[in-house]
């Protein structure tokens, strides 16, 4: 029963934050952020992060991928295919070496500072898919590129971790990588034939929303399939979404999940973000946590930018591009987590990581809003 207050309190206060940054010309997705820190052990404490908050928010973000897939153009996303994995490319190559030299300069070790640096060379597009849908330009030239990129990012981010961890044997490496193959191949195969079927074959069922079953069953498999090859669960919903969305049951499969999303799942998983920042690191490794937060910024921009801009993206696009790879999130979590747990980072040091990147994830929106705006303020005025 105390769970339904808490989920009642989350969905209250996402609401009136939400409006609230409607009102103030914000990002949605900002509100929901500011939230989680207000209501979490930041601020007024009156929520804890516990087991079956993260099941709502995994379920959360896993769905809010699955609807980017299914509102995403596949021949877009294969046209930018070169853009895309440059971008990724470039916008991890820099990152892994500034983290690399920052850990080096306030006395990591060789390994902290190789872990620091895949920590923040990983992009979560999570809280930039919610803005791009939110200024309808998700299937924009930048945001196709953005969407290409954050899944080469993620695979990339999973082979590196792979290649430096002590527990991954040569033989075990390989095995990862024909197994994520073997998954890429399932995939394919999904988006071509088996979807289409599976979905026409729900008909047959007497009940009133047996193609929304499918489709959540076909979204929730193909994230633990994701998972099980050692990728994160969004790319597998991503791309379940992408299958469905070449089907006839597209606008039926949106209409049917997008309340569900919208209304419980997605708000607690920005709010559950929030949750999880305390302002421990900061006040204790002030000067970490400002160097992490600006190179967690600037590198990303710079790095992704210019690959973009290689590709004929005018600056302020290239900016935009940019600006859409910045935010951390999940697997940037989960990476600093498993270095605390390794003993590969201190408590006031993983502090510091973390709160640089909530900071990022939090201050992403307003950059990537802000950037597109302007470039639309140029349009208009040509």
């Amino acid at each position: 029963m105390k769970f339904l207050a808490i989920l009642c309190l989350i969905l209250l206060i996402t609401t009136l934050a939400g409006q609230l940054s409607v009102k103030f010309n914000l990002p949605v997705v900002v509100g929901q952020l500011i939230a989680g820190i207000v209501l979490g052990p930041a601020l007024l404490n009156w929520i804890q992060p516990n087991d079956l908050i993260k099941n709502f928010a995994e379920i959360g973000v896993v769905i809010l991928m699955f609807m980017a897939g299914l509102e995403s153009d596949l021949h877009l996303l294969w046209r930018f295919f070169k853009p895309s994995l440059l971008v990724a490319i470039a916008g991890m190559l820099l990152p892994l070496a500034s983290f690399y030299v920052i850990g080096i300069s306030f006395n990591f070790t060789i390994q902290e500072s190789l872990f620091l640096a895949i920590i923040f060379a990983a992009t979560s597009v999570s809280i930039t898919v919610e803005v791009l849908k939110e200024m309808k330009k998700l299937n924009s030239r930048e945001g196709t590129t953005i969407l290409g990129a954050a899944v080469a990012d993620d695979i990339l981010s999973v082979i590196l971790l792979s290649f430096i961890s002590n527990s991954s044997t040569s033989s075990n490496l390989v095995l990862t990588l024909l197994l994520q193959l073997a998954f890429f191949l399932l995939l394919f195969i999904a988006i071509k034939w088996l979807v289409a079927k599976l979905m026409k074959w729900s008909e047959i069922f007497q009940i009133q929303v047996s193609e929304i079953l499918m489709a959540l069953i076909l979204c929730f498999g193909l994230s633990y399939l994701a998972a099980l090859m050692g990728l994160s669960d969004v790319i597998g919903a991503f791309f379940a979404g992408i299958a469905i969305g070449q089907t006839s049951y597209k606008k039926r499969i949106i209409d049917g999940i997008k309340p569900i999303g919208y209304g419980l799942f997605i708000p607690v998983f920005f709010v559950s973000i929030g949750l999880d920042l305390t302002f421990k690191g900061i006040i204790d490794d002030f000067a970490l946590f400002l160097v992490l937060t600006a190179a967690g910024i600037l590198s990303k921009t710079i790095g992704a930018g210019l690959a973009a801009k290689s590709f004929g993206f005018s600056n302020q696009s290239a900016l935009t591009i940019g600006f859409g790879m910045v935010s951390r999130g999940e697997m940037a979590l989960i990476l600093a987590q498993i270095s605390f747990q390794d003993h590969l980072l201190s408590a006031n040091r993983y502090s510091a990581v973390i709160a640089a990147i909530f900071a990022c994830t939090l201050i992403a929106p307003f950059l990537l809003r802000a950037s597109i705006k302007k470039a639309d303020e140029k349009a208009v005025s040509l």
